[in-house]
């Protein structure tokens, strides 16, 4: 953790699953700062208990700021001394963004945009924004927003000075807030059936920790203007329907049941994390995949004689043509989650 040795770290949206996950992982390290930049006073108070009763020793490394991002003042206010920024706040859920797209597009277009001027005014020495496989070929409102974030992201960083701005790309995060796997325990606990959309779907998994993980590799790695991706595997959802049930049934009343409800608003049948288009100049990093920014400039005069030539034959990465897991192994995946084990030995969870 040498790199974040005393410096500052500010994270907006600070109180969901990712902020918590990376407080888990920074807290007890050399670290000299972490901010909590959220506009929600009760979660940051539960954090705050929460924090000071599991690692009195070093929770005062943790400040609270009560913001928006959809206000620049408090992002401004938040962001004097801050090193880094990992840029999480957003509206995720696919169905209310339906409703309310323009809700969306002020929380994840809009919102990005101010935090990212406000680095840069501050001197940031490098944001990474937190972004979704459904912005590759989005076809939602929740996806539109985060790829207009994306957009908004490359294009900043063209100008950014010596604030380095990257964007990592990942696929469901597990027992994240207002993800499935909690819902599924919650139904099985009161005997109610587990409600799935599609069995056949498929989606790409991958833990917190994961999450965490390719932000650190987007700031240790990335250069500005990259979109960073892991090369995550996916399930169907029948399959992580399965596996939950085969964890928690001895917790339900009677032997639950899995009952199809149909696709919800917005849904989409398997997801992208690297588009056809991406995929033919996307830098292979081992376990992950880099998309470099494009920096040509406006005069397209220039481009109108040399295409690319390979583009046809490269395949978009996405959850049919990635890892499958089977039971076993998505099984394997989710029990070995924190969230899971507390869940299965009666330990309260944050979030």
């Amino acid at each position: 953790m040498s790199l974040f040795k005393d410096k500052v770290l500010l994270i907006t949206g600070g109180t969901g699953s990712f902020g918590n996950a990376v407080l888990n992982r920074f807290l007890k390290t050399d670290i000299g700062e972490i901010r909590i930049f959220s506009r929600d006073e009760k979660k940051q108070d539960d954090m705050r208990h929460d924090f000071q009763a599991r690692m009195p020793e070093v929770a005062n490394k943790i400040k609270f700021y009560i913001g928006d991002v959809r206000n620049k003042s408090t992002l401004k206010y938040a962001m004097k001394g801050v090193d880094y920024v990992f840029h999480a706040a957003a509206l995720k859920q696919v169905p209310s963004c339906e409703f309310f797209p323009m809700e969306a597009v002020k929380t994840n277009v809009i919102g990005t945009d101010n935090t990212l001027d406000a680095a840069i005014d501050a001197g940031v020495k490098c944001v990474i924004c937190l972004s979704t496989d459904k912005a590759a070929y989005p076809i939602n409102a929740m996806g539109i927003t985060k790829a207009v974030e994306e957009k908004i992201a490359v294009a900043k960083s063209r100008l950014s000075g010596d604030t380095k701005i990257c964007c990592t790309r990942y696929g469901n995060v597990m027992c994240s807030r207002g993800s499935v796997i909690p819902l599924w325990i919650d139904q099985i606990r009161k005997g109610n059936p587990i409600t799935i959309t599609e069995p056949s779907m498929t989606r790409f998994i991958m833990s917190l920790e994961e999450a965490v993980d390719l932000v650190l590799f987007a700031f240790e790695n990335g250069k500005n203007g990259d979109i960073l991706v892991q090369k995550a595997p996916a399930c169907t959802i029948q399959t992580q329907a399965e596996a939950v049930v085969e964890l928690f049934k001895h917790q339900a009343p009677a032997e639950p049941e899995i009952r199809v409800i149909g696709i919800r608003h917005g849904e989409k049948m398997y997801e992208t994390l690297l588009t056809k288009e991406e995929a033919a100049k996307a830098i292979d990093m081992g376990n992950f995949y880099a998309v470099p920014a494009d920096n040509r400039d406006l005069n397209y005069d220039k481009y109108f004689k040399d295409g690319d030539t390979k583009r046809a034959m490269i395949e978009e990465f996405n959850s049919n043509n990635t890892k499958r897991l089977n039971l076993t192994e998505t099984k394997e995946k989710i029990a070995s989650l924190t969230y899971i084990q507390n869940e299965l030995n009666g330990i309260p969870n944050l979030v």
